[in-house]
């Protein structure tokens, strides 16, 4: 049996728009501009062409400004039928010196925003940088704890671990490979896709949420 059509709405900062090889269609309308193969959301929609994946991520932004735009990038596509919305954010809050209550803050907002227009949350563990400090990485680790356990604990959300699969094997602070030390490479995006493809086939088939 074919999976359902569905419509998912990518929704972030530099890891979801593809930086550096690529511009999201927020970034450079109305296709983005690049590397298409630099961003998940193409290697999802690869591996499933009936699905209509839109990539919504910002470079540099934090949660907060990704909050700011999330009626016009999310709630817009709230009529349309199978609308779920993936959601990585938080690299830049903690690159930027913000605390963990600050970014889960965020995070909670747009996923009640999310489940109150019942669309469904897949929500994405931050990816590791190169350069990050071991207090910045020990706010990573804090966030996504926080993120898994928000997931488990909330119907219609489910959890996506995008970073055990853009991490170097072994070095969970490391990106498997990276171009600037910040973001992933073509390869990464894809692993990051293969991640996430289990959990949105679930989603589109009607079954409970993978947590």
């Amino acid at each position: 049996m074919p999976t359902p059509a569905l419509t998912i709405v990518a929704l972030g900062d530099s890891t979801t728009a593809g930086t550096p090889g690529f511009r999201s269609p927020v970034e450079a309308p109305p296709d983005g501009e690049g590397d298409v193969t630099s961003q998940f959301p193409w290697w999802l929609a690869r591996a499933e062409p009936a699905w209509r994946v839109l990539n919504r991520g910002v470079d540099g932004e934090r949660t907060d400004e990704i909050a700011a735009r999330f009626d016009r990038d999310v709630l817009a596509h709230a009529s349309q039928s199978s609308v779920v919305v993936v959601l990585l954010a938080g690299v830049n809050d903690v690159y930027q010196g913000r605390d963990a209550a600050t970014v889960q803050a965020h995070l909670l907002a747009m996923y009640e925003r999310a489940l109150s227009a019942a669309l469904p949350v897949v929500a994405c563990s931050i990816i590791p940088y190169d350069t990050a400090t071991a207090d910045q990485n020990a706010r990573m680790h804090a966030i996504n704890g926080w993120i898994r356990a928000t997931a488990a604990s909330r119907p219609g959300m489910a959890f996506c671990d995008t970073r055990a699969a853009a991490a170097a094997p072994g070095h969970p602070d490391l990106l498997f490979a990276s171009p600037d030390q910040l973001h992933p490479t073509p390869a990464v995006y894809r692993r990051m896709a293969d991640a996430l493809l289990p959990v949105l086939r679930r989603l589109a088939g009607g079954h409970p949420p993978l947590v």
